[in-house]
């Protein structure tokens, strides 16, 4: 399966789905059942585990959105892309880059987090 910007804007479609029941739909959409998804803060496999990661980073930002922070690169069987998490029509306070790697079936299987970008801890 070919990696396109599609993927990266479903990935973050599925990142701020607010909707627990919705998020786990669009989680079991885009991502594999047995997805690995790994950063500085988590380190997680499967989809229920990445659905109740999105839920606790929701939690952590209340309000918050994700988007892209320019243009997604994708070749082959992978793609990379920098996002911005912040209030919708502000500056960004957390800004990270992830790639993300494709199974067979167009779902992705893993993420590769990396934040570039985090508020100082009060």
């Amino acid at each position: 399966m070919t990696a396109t910007t599609a993927h990266a804007d479903r990935y973050l479609a599925a990142w701020n789905e607010t909707d627990p029941e919705a998020r786990r739909a669009a989680v079991a959409e885009v991502f594999s059942d047995d997805v690995r998804y790994t950063d500085p803060m988590v380190d997680v496999r499967g989809a229920e585990a990445l659905a109740a990661t999105i839920g606790a980073v929701q939690a952590q930002f209340p309000g918050f959105v994700f988007r892209l922070a320019g243009p997604a690169d994708p070749h082959h069987d992978q793609l990379r892309f920098t996002w911005e998490l912040g209030p919708e029509g502000a500056e960004a306070p957390v800004v990270g880059s992830d790639v993300a790697l494709l199974d067979a079936d167009g779902r992705i299987s893993a993420v590769l987090g990396f934040l570039d970008r985090v508020p100082a801890a009060a």
